[in-house]
């Protein structure tokens, strides 16, 4: 049996993509703030991927994990695929998000400007608009919180980025915590980052289990 099986697993794996994180990921006896200008990088950093693909490890806040392959493009468009075990695929068509639970044969959908994940998508808007600096325990260590105050049903999502000179404006994703309404958190780490690669649009469409026919996702 997977550990996919358990419905709270489940659950959680949407919530990460449905909503959003808390300031405090880390317990930083120091705290460090951030440098001026740093949210101003942080935008430009991410919108300095045209694509990226990522492997990733989600981890829920009972400390279950499931892996994968996440996939970006610009605009507005990302995929995560999951691990054989887990019959599910989450992906955006640069309109909206789906899940797709081919388990159950369901699909849900969310416009992107009520994911959290639209500071990864347009960064320009969510960022800018909604993000505060978080200090952390280390000068090449970013911390942002995104999140709308006038919609906290939307959640909110805490981007960490490290100091890499060879990513995009310098700095590199390396994990995000997302925490939901109801307190469900869920972290999405990061790993072999490969920019500019390759990547159809054909990517971000997925096989609706609920009829015979695709539609785009």
């Amino acid at each position: 049996m997977t550990i996919f099986k358990t419905k709270p697993f489940a659950s959680a794996i949407a919530l990460a993509v449905a909503a959003a994180i808390p300031a405090s990921f880390v317990a930083a006896p120091t705290p460090v703030e951030a440098a001026a200008g740093d949210l101003d990088r942080a935008v430009e950093a991410l919108r300095g991927i045209s694509t990226m693909k990522a492997d990733f490890v989600q981890t829920d806040r009972n400390g279950q994990s499931v892996s994968g392959v996440m996939t970006l493009k610009r605009p507005g468009k990302i995929r995560f695929e999951y691990e054989k075990s887990v019959p599910l695929l989450v992906v955006s068509n640069g309109k909206s998000m789906y899940m797709v639970d081919y388990e159950v044969n369901q699909v849900q959908r969310w416009p992107i400007k009520n994911s959290p994940l639209g500071a990864l998508l347009d960064p320009s808007r969510d960022v800018k608009q909604y993000g505060k600096l978080i200090p952390t325990g280390h000068s090449d260590v970013i911390s942002i919180e995104v999140r709308d105050p006038k919609r906290p049903e939307f959640g909110a999502i805490t981007l960490i980025f490290s100091r890499d000179a060879a990513s995009p404006g310098g700095l590199r994703l390396t994990h995000w915590v997302a925490l939901d309404s109801q307190n469900h958190r869920t972290t999405v780490r990061l790993r072999n980052h490969r920019y500019g690669v390759s990547v159809a649009d054909s990517a971000f469409s997925f096989r609706d289990p609920r009829k015979s026919s695709r539609r785009p996702g």
